[in-house]
């Protein structure tokens, strides 16, 4: 049951980490307002980023539950 959720843990983080770095980041200052208008020439996919969004707060959600777990086993 321990390996089980311990191997379950780890692709839960490995997943987690691949969302979290594929999300697009929020751009400030001065190189924000220079690649601003590169993204809105070439189309920055905002449903994408949602979808990402909501898929990184289910796996924190499964990933913080999946360590209350171990911690309990």
């Amino acid at each position: 049951m321990k390996t089980a959720l311990t191997i379950l843990q780890v692709l839960v983080s490995l997943g987690l980490i691949s969302t979290v770095l594929l999300q697009s980041g929020k751009s400030a200052g001065m190189s924000g307002a220079i690649t601003g208008g590169a993204q809105t020439f070439f189309g920055k996919k905002k449903g994408m980023d949602e979808l990402l969004g909501k898929i990184s707060i289910g796996l924190a959600t499964t990933f913080i539950v999946l360590t209350l777990l171990l911690s309990i086993v």
